[in-house]
């Protein structure tokens, strides 16, 4: 008992700062696998570290022998298996704020057009029925999804975005990708989800949807062609059966000023104070 309150008396500031960090990391790690196929791959390596030195304790030499040349190998295996997840991780890590400056730096009045015409392009799009992926790059380049489609760069509005997902057209099928104030492209291929836990029900297009926002930090518009319903992908949860106003809120939400650009307006609004 008294060396466990030693233990306490031992500990400082910094050593509550280096568990909080620790815990923090672990927790991160968790919401990126969890409802992944890597989450139930981490449940299997730990049975694993618990048969390894239980095996031996029980003496069972054959399974022990097994269990510990398999943990030999793990590392290499882990690299292997889990190399989507290393690089969602590391993905997530390079879009910190302080390691990378947003790309989302449109100027306010565009901002509020581009939640205008993608909000009205829906809403139109879900009266008819007519299915529709609407991908909007943030920090995370999609480079390599615009390549796979038939580039446009036009300014995003209303009518060409109706137009591209109108049926029969050569681009209907497919996602169209906005950065900044254009549509980059249309057409593009999206990769599916991993998510093994999601609604039976979901098709290709919500499916694609939310497989882009699992790499990505894209926020994404699906408009249901069976039912019209509107939703949102983004950091991989899907919400669904928005309406018009709820989905411009959203997309605007998801825009932040730069500091960079609040310090510009705070100071130009100092400056017109002290001319």
């Amino acid at each position: 008992m008294q060396d466990i309150i030693n233990i306490f008396r031992n500990i400082g500031i910094w050593d509550i700062v280096d568990m909080a960090i620790v815990a923090f990391v672990f927790y991160k790690l968790y919401t990126l696998i969890r409802e992944t196929r890597a989450e139930q791959l981490i449940k299997g390596i730990l049975v694993l570290l618990v048969a390894t030195p239980l095996s031996e304790v029980l003496q069972l030499h054959v399974i022990h022998w097994i269990l510990r040349n398999t943990m030999t190998v793990g590392l290499i295996a882990l690299l292997i298996v889990f190399q989507p997840e290393m690089r969602r991780a590391l993905e997530y890590i390079g879009r910190t704020k302080f390691l990378t400056k947003s790309i989302a730096d449109i100027e306010q009045e565009e901002i509020q057009r581009l939640v205008e015409e993608v909000g009205e392009a829906a809403a139109s799009l879900s009266r008819q029925k007519i299915g529709a992926l609407i991908v909007i790059e943030k920090d995370t380049g999609l480079n390599e999804v615009v390549e796979t489609g038939t580039l446009i760069t036009g300014l995003v509005s209303r009518a060409l975005l109706i137009n591209i997902f109108i049926p029969n057209t050569p681009l209907h099928d497919g996602a169209v990708v906005i950065r900044k104030n254009k549509i980059m492209a249309a057409g593009c291929f999206l990769p599916l989800t991993e998510n093994t836990y999601l609604n039976k029900e979901l098709g290709t297009r919500h499916r694609a949807g939310l497989g882009i926002t699992e790499k990505s930090d894209s926020l994404v518009v699906i408009v249901s062609e069976e039912t019209g319903a509107i939703s949102i992908a983004e950091n991989g949860k899907l919400t669904r059966y928005l309406d018009v106003d709820t989905l411009k809120k959203r997309i605007d939400s998801s825009f932040e000023m730069k500091d960079s650009q609040q310090w510009k307006f705070w100071k130009y609004k100092w400056r017109r104070k002290n001319d």
